[in-house]
């Protein structure tokens, strides 16, 4: 195992970097199924005065039903030379292939069997706490959307505890 668990206290990604430059795995499901996607959009900080991790997921992807379907979720770091994982991750659904396999990726489970990957340089277990749909009457600068919303549909928000950390050794 090429990850192992450490104090949430002391586990500090640089955030900016991580989800500005390597990008991440969003994962959701458990032992029987799940599905992973890529991700350029997470937060973290504090929510409640607890340990958060927040994600956003358009209701067409597939794992959107999963988010919803589960009460826990990761977000994976990857190492950046994974970078084919993240584009057949980011491009290719879920529904049509079973991209883990495809990746050769190595499932493990965190609390509430939250599927992580063991080639993560940093693995964030989440346990819901909170949900919300993004709605355009509540952007005050539009400037900032104007390329996300051509096509598509509006994000919702997840904002999950954290409850568990793992870091490569």
């Amino acid at each position: 195992m090429n990850l192992k668990p450490v104090d949430m206290k002391t586990a500090a990604p640089e955030v900016f970097r991580v989800f500005g430059e390597n990008y991440a795995l969003l994962t959701a499901g458990d032992k029987s199924a799940c599905n992973t996607m890529t991700i350029g959009w997470c937060g973290m900080g504090r929510v409640w005065n607890l340990p958060a991790c927040t994600v956003y997921v358009r209701p067409e992807r597939y794992t959107y039903e999963f988010m919803e379907k589960h009460d826990y979720f990761t977000v994976c770091v990857l190492p950046k030379d994974k970078k084919q994982v993240m584009a057949l991750c980011g491009t290719k659904s879920g529904r049509d292939i079973d991209k883990i396999k495809m990746c050769d990726l190595t499932l493990r489970y965190g609390e509430g069997d939250a599927p992580f990957f063991d080639e993560a340089e940093l693995a964030v277990v989440c346990r819901k706490l909170y949900v919300q749909d993004m709605k355009p009457e509540h952007v005050v600068n539009h400037e900032a959307i104007d390329n996300f919303y051509e096509d598509a549909g509006w994000h919702r928000m997840y904002v999950g505890q954290v409850v568990e950390v793992y870091q490569k050794k």
